[in-house]
């Protein structure tokens, strides 16, 4: 311990100002721990803009040098080749306006990255409270996005100026396949699956198969039997190895027709059915940008009321989620 001389030569102690509570510290790193999908959703579609960009590249310029080794080859007139060398060269513009677009693309993607990491680092003690006030309205805004709410998420991101660190634009993609998916039309969904078709070929995906089994049965629906088998031979023939019961299942339909009465069949034609497909299409679509199942508000809400000392958690949690349902409304 460090000592202070006095004028009377007594000595004492020299008070240093307390270092901060580990245990603060130790709150504020685990607050930045729950921060991951924070940072993934935007890194996740910067590497899929890219990924994009990188095929576009690849496919246009084969073409271009396919056609350039084919002029080669022929035997053209001075007219004929200027023709085909204008079709080379406009193709090559149009590849520089979609190179463009994604470009912007992908620097907003890295601003937002930007934008997050900066808002993780300013985290501090002093600022803890204003930082949880940020945090609260994304909660928010990512709840109400889940559940269809996007103009009151976009007004409530831009009234907190959090535009940078919430992810409506990666909702408003999947809203047109919602919509479309609740008006009972698959094929905006399917050119999604086909879009991320890796992907979710590495998490063992049922989503496209589901599709198109339901697609197969709303031929069925309207009797176009033929057209159905003729639909079941390309679209479902490939899922055989891995999906022969629930082919089984649905090709049986061709036999007991939307009006059966039996249970089994009759739930196919059930337009419940429709509505699993949108919670299905939310679930893989959430976790292709590495986002949580559950809304962030269900997973805090569950957390926190859990860990109060009451003998009825799971009813304060219900309850809670009405009010917020009630206050949306």
């Amino acid at each position: 311990m460090e000592t202070e001389a006095l004028a009377n030569g007594d000595a004492v102690p020299t008070v240093h100002p307390p270092n901060p509570p580990a245990r603060l510290n130790d709150h504020l790193a685990e607050s930045l721990r729950l921060e991951h999908q924070l940072m993934r959703v935007p890194f996740e579609h910067l590497k899929k803009s890219m990924r994009t960009s990188n095929r576009t590249v690849e496919k246009e310029m084969n073409a271009v040098m396919s056609g350039v080794a084919e002029a080669a080859q022929k035997d053209m007139s001075k007219e004929e080749a200027v023709q085909h060398l204008n079709s080379l060269v406009s193709r090559l513009q149009g590849l520089k306006r979609k190179l463009d677009e994604s470009n912007k693309s992908e620097q907003l993607q890295v601003q937002r990255c930007r934008a997050r990491l900066d808002h993780l680092t300013v985290l501090r003690a002093e600022n803890q409270q204003e930082w949880n006030n940020i945090r609260v309205n994304r909660i928010l805004v990512d709840y109400m996005l889940r559940l269809s709410y996007y103009d009151t998420a976009m007004k409530l991101a831009e009234n907190s100026a959090i535009q940078d660190l919430v992810d409506v634009n990666v909702f408003m993609d999947a809203k047109k396949v919602v919509e479309c998916l609740q008006n009972r039309d698959c094929a905006p969904a399917l050119a999604w699956c086909a879009e991320n078709k890796s992907k979710l070929k590495k998490v063992k995906s049922k989503l496209e198969f589901q599709l198109r089994l339901q697609e197969f049965i709303e031929l069925v629906r309207v009797d176009h039997s033929m057209d159905a088998i003729q639909y079941a031979r390309k679209h479902l023939a490939p899922w055989v190895s891995t999906n022969m019961k629930e082919l089984q299942h649905a090709m049986a339909t061709l036999a007991f027709r939307s009006n059966t009465d039996c249970a089994t069949y009759k739930a196919l034609f059930d337009a419940k059915q429709w509505d699993n497909l949108v919670q299905q299409f939310k679930e893989e679509f959430c976790k292709l940008y590495g986002m949580t199942v559950e809304p962030l508000l269900n997973i805090y809400l569950q957390a926190g009321l859990s860990a109060l000392k009451t003998q009825y958690p799971f009813n304060l949690y219900n309850a809670s989620l009405y009010i917020f349902h009630q206050i949306l409304l």
